[in-house]
């Protein structure tokens, strides 16, 4: 017996990359794949979004689709934690970094595919403090890229204008030192970059292998060294999959990781500027239900 929500609320956030475009499109392909819609809903004011989505899980529909880049997603998330609302996904964003972690394809109809013929998935979500995200978050010049990249050009130029953009603030960038403490025992490193992973995926590259959101555990990922040259390297050696990229970082796994830095650093989660440490990182286990590929 099929299993699949076949009625979802759709919310697109029209200000992502691809969302205005796509909302139209989105609505016509979900109703030909047998969705049928409760509410179309396209989100066109900044700061608004969070606002719907608790809405919507107000209303207790049998799935909720979510349009958008990872910053959407990870908005959406907090209200889907602990009911069993299906999360249904389409990367409309720059990275989809959290759409890659599922293997939802990023394409609208591979995606839609996946909501109308996939699978229901249990999986864990990161945490900051009493924050919920998807994917990944990130303590330097990550977030001096997130928290400062202009608008048009992440719109215009997509994952190209967010590398343009980090050349320009690495020429600025300094590195920092960071404490990481697991069951009382504390270690201090240099580091020029912190993933805090709950999957794999960082700004649309395969970063923090061992990261998995079914795991039960956290990953932070420091890439060490002083110099912008260096995480330069490391994230060249993770895109070409080169054995070297082992070399570049330290990886610290856990169910709750204190992370402190000095001087203290803003963080990133999921591509917008939300914390600042000292923070801790924890895992929240099997704490959404979300549509994936199925099984082959």
């Amino acid at each position: 017996m099929d299993q699949t929500p076949r009625s979802a609320i759709l919310i697109v956030n029209a200000l992502s990359r691809q969302g205005k475009e796509q909302f139209d499109t989105a609505c016509a392909a979900l109703k030909t794949a047998g969705i049928e819609l409760i509410e179309a809903i396209a989100i066109d004011k900044p700061g608004t979004l969070v606002d719907r989505v608790e809405a919507a899980v107000a209303k207790k529909p049998p799935m909720l689709i979510v349009g958008g880049g990872d910053g959407s997603l990870s908005c959406s998330v907090d209200s889907l934690v602990g009911t069993d609302i299906v999360f249904g996904i389409l990367p409309l964003g720059t990275a989809n970094s959290f759409a890659r972690t599922l293997g939802i394809p990023l394409d609208l109809d591979g995606a839609v595919n996946v909501i109308a013929n996939g699978e229901e998935r249990r999986v864990d979500v990161g945490m900051i403090d009493d924050d919920y995200y998807c994917n990944c978050a990130a303590i330097g010049l990550s977030t001096k890229i997130g928290d400062r990249i202009p608008p048009m050009l992440k719109k215009t130029l997509g994952r190209l204008g967010y590398l343009m953009w980090a050349s320009y603030q690495s020429l600025k960038f300094k590195g920092f030192r960071l404490t990481v403490t697991i069951d009382g025992k504390s270690e201090t490193l240099k580091v020029v970059e912190v993933r805090i992973a709950n999957g794999p995926y960082h700004g649309g590259v395969e970063l923090v292998d061992d990261a998995d959101p079914q795991s039960g555990e956290i990953v932070v990922q420091a890439v060490v060294g002083n110099s912008p040259t260096q995480l330069g390297w490391s994230w060249f050696a993770s895109w070409l999959r080169l054995k070297s990229r082992k070399d570049t970082t330290r990886e610290f796994h856990g169910r709750e990781i204190r992370i402190e830095t000095q001087p203290p650093q803003k963080i990133s989660i999921d591509g917008e500027v939300l914390a600042k440490t000292p923070v801790t990182a924890k895992v929240a286990r099997a704490a959404v239900l979300v549509m994936a590929p199925a099984a082959s």
